[in-house]
């Protein structure tokens, strides 16, 4: 069953607004990774290598808050409306791809379900409402019983 969460974007200061959200709302960061951390994230600049790439608040009630920075050398301009995506999580990539098929339907495709480099199957989307969409299963890592 596919569970849905917010995934922020800020201008620079996710590191802020999500620290503020953990005080807020308690729970742990499971997730905390920079654009330098990132392959070719050496290829950045300084500034832009101490960005968050992607962080995940885990909340106590299971459900998880997460975050990036947009970033203007990428060509991202963060404009109030697209600072946020409804993110899915899917029990397969099966689940994965019907729920992108289904949204994507008569929207626009920004990113296809595809494998990525942080052990996921992934896929961005704008649906025929103007909603951003992120979709993903996430591979079991290797050792993990879950």
């Amino acid at each position: 069953m596919a569970r849905i969460n917010a995934y922020l974007n800020f201008a620079g200061n996710t590191e802020d607004a999500m620290n503020f959200y953990k005080s807020v709302f308690g729970g742990e960061f499971t997730v905390f990774q920079r654009f330098g951390e990132i392959p070719g994230g050496e290829k950045m600049s300084d500034e832009d290598q101490e960005k968050i790439m992607n962080i995940s608040l885990q909340m106590s009630d299971g459900s998880v808050l997460m975050a990036t920075d947009a970033l203007e050398s990428m060509g991202q301009q963060l404009i109030i409306g697209n600072n946020f995506h409804l993110s899915v999580q899917t029990a397969s990539e099966k689940e994965a791809d019907a729920i992108f098929e289904k949204l994507s339907s008569g929207g626009q495709v920004k990113l296809a379900m595809n494998k990525a480099f942080w052990n996921a199957y992934f896929g961005m989307l704008v649906d025929k409402f103007g909603i951003q969409w992120m979709i993903a299963f996430d591979y079991p890592q290797p050792g993990n019983n879950n």
